[in-house]
């Protein structure tokens, strides 16, 4: 029986995608980078998540770090970037933009959610940096997004917890609010009491230790040797508590 929360896990690696599923998530946001934010990630590595993983992967488009006002020739590369992760077979695309006075880019974002049909939105947490998060909110629902990521407008959703619960109040199951940013197993159950969503977006993950027994010590901060890797422990106890909210 499928549950009524959904389990979002966040993953830049092969190995965090296996280990989100291995912990019962629902599906992955795949993207490259994550200590940064994310950014897009590989036609590789699209393709082999995608054949590795029996779950839906939603793929992030961002195409730089920083804000998220795009050039034209970076427009190029999202749009060229989303044909290639619906040719790899993404079950989602996940994007935003911004104008420079912080509102919703509608035009843009107008014509790539037409280039992602039929697959689902989400709109990230570019949703955030936006200056009025319920016209943002608005305006995402009227050009056909079927959530938003967002940790509302601030450092993390516990914090954030408040507009968030006002967001899903307004949305009106219009459009999903999906909470994000320090979401763990202490937190989940107070998030869910107090906004009432049903999807959830974590990354689960641990600090790894590389398996490299030479290091060049000068080079240490440029290339660490460790890494962070989703913990299918972690994603699993967070999915229990997801389960015990079902009705």
């Amino acid at each position: 029986m499928s549950r009524q929360i959904v389990i979002e896990v966040c993953v830049d690696n092969v190995e965090s995608a296996i280990a989100a599923k291995k912990g019962g998530a629902d599906r992955v946001e795949l993207c490259s980078a994550l200590s940064v934010g994310g950014l897009t990630p590989s036609k590789g590595l699209i393709e082999y998540v995608i054949s590795h993983v029996n779950i839906p992967v939603f793929v992030l488009i961002r195409p730089r770090l920083g804000d998220f006002l795009y050039s034209k020739a970076e427009f190029d590369v999202i749009k060229s970037d989303i044909f290639s992760a619906k040719v790899a077979g993404a079950s989602g695309i996940v994007i935003g933009m911004l104008n420079s006075d912080g509102s919703v880019d509608t035009c843009r974002m107008k014509e790539v959610i037409e280039m992602c049909d039929p697959l689902p939105v989400t709109f990230h947490r570019a949703f955030d940096m936006s200056k009025d998060l319920f016209d943002s909110m608005e305006k995402i629902i009227d050009l056909g997004c079927n959530r938003i990521l967002t940790s509302g407008g601030n450092i993390s959703a516990s914090l954030g917890g408040k507009i968030i619960t006002r967001l899903n109040e307004k949305a009106l199951d219009r459009i999903i609010i999906m909470p994000g940013a320090g979401i763990n197993s202490k937190v989940l159950p107070e998030l869910i009491e107090l906004t009432g969503c049903k999807e959830y977006h974590l990354s689960g993950a641990i600090i790894s230790n590389g398996k490299m027994k030479y290091s060049n010590t000068i080079l240490a901060d440029i290339f660490p040797s460790t890494h962070q890797i989703t913990d299918s422990s972690v994603i699993k106890e967070v999915v229990e508590i997801a389960e015990s909210f079902t009705t």
